[in-house]
């Protein structure tokens, strides 16, 4: 019988082949069934796109037993459910599947064919319900995300062209401390100036300007990143990005907003990361020569992580690859970064400069040239 992509993908390892063999027959009607007689192999497939609703493993195997395998399926594929099938009654091993492996079945061998298909059948809704919860948590705080980033970009523009500069700063220094998760410190990026809503649009101005803010606008202009941390703790499982938020003012010597002991390598890594980021940021539109933005915060070196102060100067030859060109609407790509701001023929803003362009963004703007026309060509800089 053919198999269909709308049944339920489960994989069961054994050792023995016949065992596996009636298992599929067993279950084909009703499941995609994946074997495997090695569990070392049968990891492998993990690093794949392929993803189970529930993963099946005997215990006595020769390579690894079906506790340490299923272990290491949790650590892969936290999301699918994890059973065990085993011919041995040993209540110590049955204990540790279920607290280190999590498994969520065990059943002991001969397992009569109507228990192993409604466990089977647990196991895949327990999988859905996982998978669709973590979706809509995921989609929602995207929305959340999306939207708190389009107020900023109406209520202070200069201050959302900033977050999509600083970006790719924060990308670059990440990838060079090795961080796997960049996705947290690009989404603490695009949060960081939430709290500038509070901030006329001058103050942007004058923050780059050579005499910057006086004392009461210095205090007004310390508070956003708190208002900013205050607005992100709304958000579900969002802590962590508000203490990096909170801290982008922080000086690695302890100095600046919060006022507290905090310094050095106690201020989180994100805050250090902003904080570098944003006054580079800030340094290049004093002087758009890097080489002269960099001796700035060299001459201010007590202000940084000298980590990533050093990985910092080695951006400056990155930079220096960009090309400026003037291209038509086709001729735009992903990667490319636009130097000025796009506009309709009406003269309404659609995309701010310093924005980083994806495919979405592409298409969108394609959409906006039939529906009202766009002003070409475009300035970007290109990634030689």
């Amino acid at each position: 019988m053919t198999e269909t992509p709308d049944k339920p993908r489960i994989l069961i390892v054994d050792d023995e082949e016949k065992v596996l063999s009636s298992l599929k027959r067993q279950l084909r009607n009703d499941f995609q069934v994946d074997t495997n007689t090695d569990p070392s192999d049968a990891l492998e497939k993990f690093n794949k796109s392929t993803s189970y609703a529930v993963v099946l493993s005997d215990y006595k195997m020769p390579k690894i037993n079906g506790v340490d395998f299923l272990i290491q399926v949790k650590q892969l594929a936290p999301d699918s459910t994890r059973m065990m099938l085993t011919g041995f009654a040993d209540l110590e091993n049955a204990m540790r599947a279920v607290n280190e492996g999590h498994v969520f079945r065990f059943m002991a061998k001969p397992c009569p064919p109507e228990t192993l298909f409604a466990n089977l059948m647990e196991g895949t809704r327990q999988y859905e319900l996982v998978t669709s919860k973590r979706v809509l948590l995921e989609q929602t705080l995207k929305g959340s995300i999306e939207l708190m980033s389009e107020i900023t970009s109406l209520v202070n523009p200069e201050a959302a062209a900033r977050t999509n500069r600083v970006k790719l700063i924060v990308r670059f220094l990440c990838q060079k401390m090795g961080i796997r998760d960049i996705w947290r410190y690009e989404m603490g990026t695009t949060l960081s100036q939430i709290g500038c809503v509070i901030l006329p649009q001058q103050f942007m101005d004058k923050l780059v300007c050579k005499e910057g803010l006086d004392d009461e606008e210095k205090q007004m202009f310390e508070m956003h990143p708190f208002i900013g941390q205050n607005l992100i703790s709304k958000l579900p499982r969002m802590s962590e990005i508000g203490q990096m938020v909170a801290y982008q003012l922080k000086g690695f010597d302890g100095s600046g907003p919060p006022r507290d002991r905090v310094s050095g390598e106690d201020i989180p890594l994100g805050g250090r990361i902003l904080k570098i980021a944003l006054d580079y940021d800030t340094e290049r539109q004093r002087d758009p020569t890097p080489s002269k933005a960099f001796k700035a915060l060299e001459d201010n070196c007590d202000q940084y992580d000298p980590q990533l102060l050093y990985f910092l100067e080695g951006m400056l030859g990155v930079e220096a690859r960009y090309q400026m060109l003037e291209l038509s609407l086709c001729e735009l790509e992903p990667g490319m970064i636009l130097h000025d701001d796009i506009v309709s023929e009406q003269g309404a803003l659609l995309l701010p400069k310093s924005i980083e362009l994806d495919k979405d963004k592409i298409d969108r703007l394609h959409l906006f040239a039939d529906k009202i026309g766009l002003m070409q060509p475009f300035p970007v800089l290109k990634p030689g």
